[in-house]
């Protein structure tokens, strides 16, 4: 995905930025002034990451793998967290700027190269996201019924690449290993009442899959302790609050916890008040009856790591995962653990491993971190690499959330900004930007899809959700995509 931008105008409210643009088109932009060089921009990458900065440049050219942008925002968000998504409006007024134009179903590192993108613009910058899985490292992670949870995600939402996961529900017990926001969102899609989900524009499939589903009980899996759990106070209220289930939990996991609450910053002694309320205080009359009607069962595992997925005997799918218990040392977000030596057996029929994206390198000639996954970067300029930016989880690696994204994306643009200021950015050769990069496209045999196409995905899409009362019913292949984009 990228983002090109022939003429760069900052549309930020940050005073830094104003001030910086403005000694730009005063005193030139390095070596040589506006109006001869014409900066050219380029961004790879329309998920939040991409458009965050590209809000800081109006004059620009969106270039996607896929024929829809948005990326995460479309792909990663829970079809049942509608709210979350209301980002698309603002990226939405970005692209349909009149000096903004989108070209889907290009993929940069394949139909085009990042040297070829060099060539034809000042500045590069790489918000390209993380599409990779981190591996669990352990045998039977290959076995048929162990998914990760990118790939669970993006079969419940739509992503084409997806679409064939077909995962099997006809279990009683799932585990989820991690326990952070997509660990929650993947237990509370596998435990929600259809009627719920119906609602929501997940997919039809899904929702078809779901409603014939044997899943009863969740377990929610943590190395580490109450303490340290990655998710946040409302994908947990979710949880504690979702109808027809009740939480199971160990109260010997919580030994301590209360006694540490005291120190704890305040965000994470409410979420800890929670669990703690949640694990062992004995419910009120009111939710003790909704308890009791309940049918589904989730609940959180702490102190435990992965350490081999178990195999039907003579088969090649899943009949449990054995599990390392731990002990912590140290203590608060710095607590490591430790194994004890001691394991457990729990016996289920599909496991998600919920523990992290990771970014991949998009071309040989863009330096990568292999060990952290990123691309090795200052501020976002990347290394050794002179014109060469990044932003979003491809500089930071797969963390925080929306907001984190966008601040991390300013600090970007910023830099890019002090760069043409300061004539660390050579300016003073004119650049063909869009232009060279159409012809060769073109002559590839590359058809882009533009915002307008884009837009008639969108209607049919929307259309399509109207009639089974849902915001929208997503189309599930790159081809049906194209197809409507095209006629």
């Amino acid at each position: 995905v990228l983002i090109y931008t022939p003429a760069l105008l900052f549309c930020c409210n940050s005073n830094e930025l104003d001030v910086n643009l403005s000694r730009v088109f005063a005193g030139g932009c390095g070596k040589a002034s506006l109006s001869s060089c014409s900066p050219k921009v380029c961004i790879v990458g329309s998920g939040p990451a991409g458009f965050y900065t590209a809000q800081h440049l109006i004059k620009v050219d969106i270039y996607e793998r896929l024929p829809v942008p948005f990326g995460l925002v479309r792909f990663g968000v829970a079809p049942d967290h509608p709210e979350v998504k209301n980002v698309i409006n603002t990226f939405t007024q970005t692209a349909k700027h009149s000096r903004c134009s989108f070209y889907g179903n290009v993929n940069v590192g394949k139909n085009v190269s990042i040297t070829e993108l060099q060539q034809a613009y000042h500045a590069v910058v790489l918000s390209y996201g993380a599409e990779g899985n981190r591996s669990m490292g352990v045998p039977g992670e290959d076995l048929a019924g162990v998914y990760s949870a990118k790939d669970f995600v993006g079969w419940y939402n739509g992503l084409p690449s997806c679409r064939e996961l077909s995962p099997d529900l006809s279990c009683e017990t799932a585990v989820i290993l991690g326990q952070g926001n997509v660990a929650l969102d993947v237990a509370r899609i596998l435990l929600s009442p259809i009627d719920i989900l119906k609602k929501t524009d997940i997919t039809q499939p899904t929702l078809e899959a779901l409603a014939e589903s044997q899943v009863r009980r969740v377990l929610i899996v943590g190395r580490r302790g109450p303490i340290q759990i990655a998710c946040t106070i409302k994908e947990l209220r979710e949880m504690v609050n979702l109808p027809d289930t009740r939480p199971d939990m160990v109260a010997a996991d919580f030994d301590g916890v209360k006694e540490a609450l005291k120190d704890l910053p305040r965000p994470r002694k409410r979420l800890t008040e929670l669990m703690l309320k949640t694990a062992l205080e004995v419910p009120g009359e009111k939710e003790q009856e909704r308890r009791s009607k309940a049918s589904r069962t989730w609940g959180f595992r702490f102190f435990r790591s992965p350490v081999e997925v178990l195999a039907e005997p003579g088969h090649s799918r899943i009949a449990g995962i054995r599990l390392a218990i731990n002990k912590l040392e140290g203590s608060g977000d710095g607590a490591q653990a430790v194994l004890t030596g001691e394991v457990e057996d729990v016996p289920c029929g599909l496991v998600v491993s919920s523990i992290g994206y990771k970014s991949l390198p998009i071309d040989p000639s863009v330096p990568f971190d292999s060990r952290k996954a990123i691309v090795p970067n200052t501020m976002g300029r990347v290394k050794q690499a002179a014109g060469l930016y990044c932003s979003g989880w491809l500089k930071t690696g797969p963390t925080g959330v929306i907001a984190t994204t966008m601040n991390n994306s300013f600090d970007t643009a910023r830099s890019i900004l002090e760069d043409m200021d300061s004539g660390t950015l050579d300016m003073s050769a004119a650049k063909p930007g869009s232009q060279s990069i159409s012809a060769l496209l073109e002559k590839r045999g590359v058809k882009p899809v533009t915002f307008s196409d884009w837009e008639k995905i969108d209607n049919v899409e929307m259309k399509r959700g109207e009639s089974r009362g849902k915001p929208r019913e997503k189309l599930l292949t790159v081809e049906e995509m194209l197809h409507v984009a095209w006629t």
